[in-house]
């Protein structure tokens, strides 16, 4: 069993994760990354606080006290408009202070989302590269979860 946190946007502060809690039940999206039939609990699940991302330097903590092997940011800071300008800085962080991984993405990205922002200079390749495992989805499953 892996068990892992999820940090979203603050901006999508009431969400109720359903897409986030679907992805880890089908190891879709940023969960595709763990081995299929290996069970995935959540331990944890905050928002990031707000611009700048504040509880980034804190709620990682209550995940690993809570046991996470790893630190998922959601798919909401990949895709949000604006996507999030600090999502390198917090996986960074996170890695280096924490010492856990982090894994950028939970759902896969809705296709409607991705439709849009494909052609948008500024996603391109530089999120493919911190999101792979969301960029490897298929295109009916992306749709999926529009």
């Amino acid at each position: 069993m892996t068990k892992v946190g999820i940090i979203i946007c603050g901006r999508y502060s009431s969400c109720g994760g359903g897409k986030c809690l679907r992805a880890v039940r089908e190891h879709k999206g940023g969960f595709s990354v763990y081995p299929p039939g290996e069970e995935i609990q959540v331990v944890g699940y905050s928002q990031c606080g707000g611009c700048p991302g504040g509880n980034v330097e804190y709620v990682p903590e209550e995940m690993i006290k809570n046991g996470a092997q790893a630190i998922h940011l959601a798919t909401g800071l990949v895709v949000g408009y604006p996507p999030c300008p600090r999502i390198r800085s917090f996986k960074e962080f996170i890695e280096k202070h924490y010492k856990i991984p982090v894994v950028v993405g939970t759902h896969p990205i809705p296709m409607k989302y991705y439709a849009d922002h494909k052609n948008m200079s500024f996603w391109g390749k530089s999120m493919e590269q911190i999101a792979p495992a969301l960029f490897s989805e298929s295109p009916e499953t992306m749709t999926e979860y529009n």
